[in-house]
């Protein structure tokens, strides 16, 4: 266990807010034993729940289970307490004031969490998995926040920290042998087991950046002219009557936001003002937030109306209806070609991917073919198609994630592998043992940062302040 602070008496309500019909106040650190007994009047047996009433000596507050776990066989690694009583706010309230007055002190948000990193019951990517579990938007996120939780991620990543400290002692050992470095290198294949990290890098990154898709979930905008079917396809996507549909153009002048679960991917997909030039104030505002939204989105869904373009289609006429949609829009989410109304056209079969020059899905700036999809926004027609194409561009595929990975992992994994091409680039060119040396390091570091064997304390502190109070 660590000393100084982290060894002092927190306490705090580890349920949600509101009322509820249990409700939990947690102790933890040197003294949660002696202050639970005060309250309960009695003595408590480690890891045997039993039934009292919590009082402050003249009145009881409350009674429930009272569960006492000792130091080092709790989750925090410390003593810990819970007193699980009724899920009130004013009672659980009273309660915490009664175990603050008797020496506790109300603890940070996640700060339960961040004893058990710093008494390495857990590590710093098993802690934010606690978070992501609590936070998951649907059933695959759940699972892979727990596989997280276990430890699949970081046994991952520190099976990689042992093979590149087993590297770094056999590199840095030649520098205290300068005249056999390159015929000992040679002879351990330094070069072939950075190539073989750097692969395995790799493949962690790829699965990592689907674990961050299903923890932190994709924006998804829907750009188009006003009348395109926007509100039609969201209230189809999100299946519920979300917005306002008319035949009056500008009926949309603001953003509307609906979060859902898309084939298991946790989307946020946003309507916006049709775009076009117009002289009534409140939609310039309107257009002025769809552009800016189109500023922070990963996808951007890009609407025409079938029927406003000549049949049969031609790429030329998509082009430019494209480049008339897109001219004051600056963004570089990914984006899918949406052909709407296709139930009052008399055009080629439906829900087709739009990959070639028949169909027509190209951006008139870069000439570069995107991903497009004849739909009726009405009948439902190409839906199916248009959902997984939204995964797909995403780059969300359907089986089960092995674990959530956040922004900042993948950030890691990046810095490590730019460490070890450039290790790999010295090794090929025969330079120096101590630069080969230094990018070793760096990588090592890059990867402890993942699960806190090396960490930052201002990158600890915002870590744990996201976390929930009690957790």
């Amino acid at each position: 266990m660590t000393d100084g602070l982290q060894s002092d008496l927190i306490a705090a309500v580890a349920t949600a807010p509101g009322q509820g019909g249990i409700g939990v106040v947690r102790l933890s650190g040197v003294g949660a034993r002696q202050v639970a007994e005060q309250v309960c009047g009695k003595s408590l047996t480690p890891r045997r729940a039993s039934f009292s009433d919590f009082s402050d000596g003249a009145e009881v507050i409350d009674q429930g289970l009272v569960l006492l776990f000792s130091e080092g066989a709790s989750f925090t690694g410390e003593e810990v307490v819970e007193l699980q009583g009724h899920g009130g706010p004013v009672v659980l309230q009273r309660l915490l004031d009664l175990v603050c007055s008797l020496g506790a002190r109300v603890a940070r948000p996640g700060e339960f969490s961040e004893r058990a990193f710093l008494n390495g019951n857990i590590d710093l990517a098993q802690a934010e998995a606690i978070a992501d579990l609590i936070a998951s938007s649907s059933v695959s996120a759940a699972r892979a926040a727990l596989r997280s939780l276990q430890g699949d991620f970081s046994a991952r990543v520190h099976a990689l920290e042992e093979d590149l400290a087993g590297l770094r002692v056999l590199v840095e050992a030649c520098i205290d042998f300068p005249d056999e470095d390159v015929d000992f290198l040679e002879q351990v294949q330094v070069q072939q087991r950075v190539d073989a990290l750097v692969e395995l890098l790799a493949a962690l990154k790829q699965q990592s950046q689907q674990g961050k898709i299903l923890n932190e979930g994709a924006s998804v905008a829907l750009l188009g002219a006003p009348n395109a079917g926007k509100s039609s396809l969201l209230n189809v996507l999100a299946g519920e009557e979300a917005a306002i549909v008319t035949d009056i153009p500008g009926t949309t002048r603001d953003l509307l936001k609906v979060d859902l679960v898309l084939d298991g991917l946790p989307l946020r997909l946003v309507d916006t003002a049709g775009l076009r030039h117009t002289t009534d104030h409140v939609e310039q505002i309107g257009v002025a937030r769809a552009r800016a939204q189109a500023e922070h989105a990963d996808l951007l869904l890009l609407l025409l109306d079938l029927t406003t373009l000549p049949q049969p289609l031609r790429r030329a006429d998509v082009e430019h209806q494209l480049a008339l949609l897109l001219q004051d829009v600056a963004s570089d989410a990914q984006k899918i070609l949406v052909l709407n109304k296709l139930d009052l056209v008399d055009t080629a079969p439906t829900a087709t991917n739009v990959q070639d020059a028949d169909h027509a899905a190209v951006a008139a700036a870069d000439r570069n073919l995107w991903p497009g999809f004849k739909i009726s926004a009405k009948t439902g027609d190409g839906i199916p198609q248009l959902r997984r194409g939204i995964t797909q561009a995403l780059g969300f595929e359907q089986q089960e994630a092995t674990f959530t990975a956040r922004a900042r992992h993948i950030d890691a994994l990046d810095q490590a592998a730019t460490a070890l091409q450039a290790a790999l680039s010295e090794l090929k060119l025969g330079q120096s043992t101590e630069i080969v040396a230094e990018e070793l390091r760096s990588a090592h570091l890059a990867l402890g940062e993942i699960v806190g064997t090396v960490t930052p304390d201002d990158l600890l502190g915002r870590i744990f302040s996201e976390f929930c109070i009690g957790k």
